[in-house]
Order: C-alpha cells, then structure tokens, then sequence
C-alpha cells in the first residue's frame, strides 16, 4: 500500500480518497465507512445525521456573501464494489485497499480500487472541510448499499434534504455532463433439483474459467467481453454430449453489476474419457480465445482431477439449467434510437450458484435498460426462457431511469461554466449504468440534477483506476460551478 496518493493535487481531496481506501466498504458491510464519515461531519462541526436506512447526511452553511445562493446537494455513494482477482488474498471487510501510482493512473494490485464512488465522496468531503472555498448552503447525501440494491437512495424520505441543486458525483467521464440514466430490475430464477449417486466408474474434475476481465454490467456490457458463466455451460453442453458428462457443482459470477469473471464447478465422466476430455479442453479453450481474441487474452480454461462428490445434481436439473443459461439473453439487446452510442436495454447473466443444502441453483440477472416497457418486456423474456425449463423466477428491486431535461437551468450554468475554463463545450450525455438519481427525484421532484466526475476506468474490476490529470480538472470545475450557483428566485 502506497499512501504517495495523499501527496497528489487536490490535496484535500487524496487525503481523503487515502482514508476511504483505509475503511472497508463493502456493499451490504458499510457500518465502518458509515460511522467514519458520521465522525467526520462531528469533527469539523456540521450537522450530522445518519437516517434509520444508514444513510450519511452532512450540512454546511453559506461562506460569507454566498447566503442567497440555491442549496446545493453533493451526493455520492459509500459502498464499493468487492472483486479481486484469482490468486489475491485480501478480505474486503477487514483489509485496506492496496492503491499504487502508475504514471497517470491511481490503481489497486489485484483488487477493485473503489474509486466507484469514492472519488466523488472525496470531492464532497473536501468542501466540507474547507476553510477558503466559496459556496452557498451545501449539503453532502451518502447513500448507502447504492451498488447492490440502491438501498439507501430508495428508502430516502422526502422532506430531508433542504437543497434545490443535485451534483450527483457518480460518473466516470471528465467532460462528460449526464443528464439521464437507465432504469434496472434484479431477475432471480430457482431451480431446484434432487440428488443422484455417482456412477461407480466416473471419475471427478473441478472445471475452472479464469482470466476474464469481467467490469461494470453497465458501462462495458457493449465491450464484448467474455462470459464465464456463458462458457462454463457451453463447456457443460458439449461434455455431456461427447461423454455423458454430469454436474456436481457450479459457482460461477459474485455480483449482479459485474460481468461474471470466473466460474468454478465440479463435473464426473467415465474414467474411459479422462484422456479425452483433457485433449477437448484444450482445443474448446483455443477456439474461444480465438472467438474473444483482442477481447479476452488471458481466458483460462482448466480442468484438475478432484475429489469425487458425494452426489449429483440429477440429470434432467441438469440438462433445463444447461439449455436455460445457454439460452438465457447476456449483453448488448438493444442501442438507443434517440442517442447515438448509448445502449437502451441490456442484461447481465450474474449469478449461477448451486446450493447443496437447499438442493436449489440460483441463477441471477441484472435487467437495464432507458426505456421501462423495453425493461418491462426483457423480463417477461427471462420469465419465458427459465419457465420453459421448469425454474421458478422473481423480480425483485426495480429502479426507475432517469429522464433527461435538456432545458436544466444547472446544465446551462455548467456548460457556460467549462467552456469559460477549457474553452470548449462538456458533451452531455445518458448513460446506460443505474445512477440514484431517478430514485432521488421521485422523492424531491424539484430538485435540478446532474452528474459528473472524472475519468474512472473499469470499476466493478480488479482493473479498475482513476485519471489522476483528470482528478484535478473535475476538481476545479465543481469549485467553480459552486461560485456560479444561481441565486435564489
């Protein structure tokens, strides 16, 4: 762990980006992060609440003069998404992050950095706390479990806030201003299944799919990556076929927002095919780097014999979840027709966990998309293909898009704002990731929205890392949108 981050420009803004890397934030093990920014608005003596869902409000009045200025509310989210690499030993819930400098970039070795929000809670903090920063009333909302539910911004009560200006802190594009956002809703499909004793003349492997780069179910689902639940069934299929192979286990995929980067399984084939079968998976994992080539080069595809489990998941369980998660919709559906380059609807095939005890697999999706009936129809699609194979599914945790207002009047101030400072224009965008800010305006209806940050490269992976020019850009914009917030009408 390098804390050469704290020495980096802005300042104020690092040192707070280094502690946040020093508190685990996990989504759903945020008690840490909660109490740490709960004891950061007492200390600099702000008004401090922390609501009954565990979110974090802090509030600062007016610098001198600024009085008459429109409220203004930061808001970004205190979780972070855990993924770590094959290989690297670090416990999200207990353990800093390992960030390092290299060049321009801020990185974390082997695990994701965090900087998905904590770039933008650091930015908030940083006014906060500053003595000689120019600003009207400000408040700071920081939500809670934002990454895998959008606990926090969904159980915000109305009449909280104060402000009339949202600055959600959330994006991952200097120079990009988003005025739109897509909707989601979590898919869950059950099968359940009985158990078979081991054929007497099988012979066990654990099956693993590695290598994959897997990132944000939302901003990378058009990069064409790998699938490794995708490809742990492919696999599946073909060794049934060619050698009867049956399934044990399968624990592919960790969360609903990444691309699935590993899947791991246990499978029994006749002993007559053990040779066989380690000649196939040679030529089946050399014909899918060739398909993901430039994509995907470090795909690696292993299988090691194993312990023999003590039972199977019986045949027929087998061959419905095979031809469901073959069948079963992942990537890129539909590109909008009203933005070009954004992608409308697109769902990612998360989860597909077998649970011995419950005798069930779980199969979990995460359903986008800007346009609700489009929303609305990809899962009465995921209902279809998971009905015809005898699973039972819900959804769960639907979250409304945001509907972009190009006649903002805080667009405007900012637009005029960046070009005053770079002598060019901010492109204002949607994008097709879930930002809280349909949530939010659905309790403050009022309230004028943007988002915006600085340039943040596959979040939701190990890859993950944050432009650190960038960093001190986003920095100096929201300084200066905050000297040219409207007055009060």
């Amino acid at each position: 762990m390098s804390s050469e981050i704290k020495n980096l420009d802005p300042q104020s803004l690092w040192e707070n980006f280094y502690s946040l890397t020093q508190t685990p934030r996990p989504s759903k093990k945020e008690e840490k992060i909660q109490e740490f920014l709960y004891n950061f608005g007492v200390q600099h003596g702000l008004e401090t609440i922390k609501d009954e869902v565990g979110n974090i409000i802090i509030r600062k009045p007016a610098t001198p003069g600024m009085e008459d200025r429109m409220g203004v509310i930061f808001q970004g989210h205190l979780d972070m998404v855990p993924q770590k690499n094959e290989g690297t030993d670090h416990n999200f819930e207990t353990d800093p992050i390992p960030a390092y400098i290299e060049g321009e970039w801020v990185k974390a070795k082997g695990t994701t950095l965090g900087a998905d929000n904590g770039i933008g809670v650091s930015a908030a903090m940083a006014v906060l706390a500053s003595k000689d920063i120019a600003h009207g009333p400000v408040e700071a909302l920081f939500t809670c479990d934002e990454e895998t539910g959008m606990t926090g911004a969904s159980n915000l009560k109305a009449g909280v806030l104060k402000g009339d200006i949202l600055l959600n802190v959330d994006s991952e594009d200097e120079g990009e201003l988003y005025v739109g956002c897509a909707g989601g809703v979590d898919a869950t499909a059950y099968f359940e299944y009985s158990k078979e004793l081991v054929p007497s003349d099988h012979h066990a492997f654990s099956v693993s799919i590695t290598g994959l780069k897997g990132g944000h179910s939302g901003m990378d689902i058009n990069l064409g990556r790998g699938n490794a639940n995708k490809i742990f069934f492919r696999l599946l299929k073909e060794l049934n076929y060619l050698y009867g192979a049956r399934l044990a286990s399968i624990s592919g995929g960790s969360l609903r927002n990444a691309i699935p980067r590993e899947a791991f399984g246990v499978i029994t084939i006749d002993q007559s095919h053990v040779d066989d079968v380690h000649d196939f998976i040679a030529k089946f994992e050399a014909t899918v780097r060739n398909e993901l080539s430039g994509v995907e080069p470090h795909i690696n595809i292993k299988v090691e014999s194993a312990e023999m489990p003590e039972y199977l998941i019986d045949a027929t369980t087998q061959v419905m979840l095979t031809h469901a998660v073959r069948a079963c919709p992942h990537g890129v559906l539909r590109m909008s027709n009203s933005v070009p380059g954004l992608v409308e609807t697109s769902n990612n095939l998360a989860l597909v966990k077998s649970f011995a005890d419950k005798q069930i697999i779980v199969v979990g999706c995460l359903l986008r998309s800007s346009v609700d009936t489009a929303k609305e129809s990809m899962a009465s699609r995921l209902e279809s293909v998971f009905a015809l194979a005898g699973a039972e599914i819900e959804f769960t945790g639907s979250y409304p898009g945001w509907k972009p207002n190009m006649d903002s009047p805080i667009l405007k101030t900012m637009k005029d704002v960046y070009y005053k400072m770079y002598g060019k224009t901010p492109e204002v965008k949607a994008i097709h990731a879930g930002l809280e800010c349909g949530i939010l305006g659905g309790a403050y209806p009022h309230w004028d929205m943007i988002s915006f940050g600085p340039t943040i490269r596959h979040p939701h992976s190990p890859d993950e890392s944050v432009n650190i020019p960038s960093v001190q850009k986003f920095w100096n914009f929201l300084i200066e949108t905050l000297k040219n917030i409207p007055v009060k009408a």
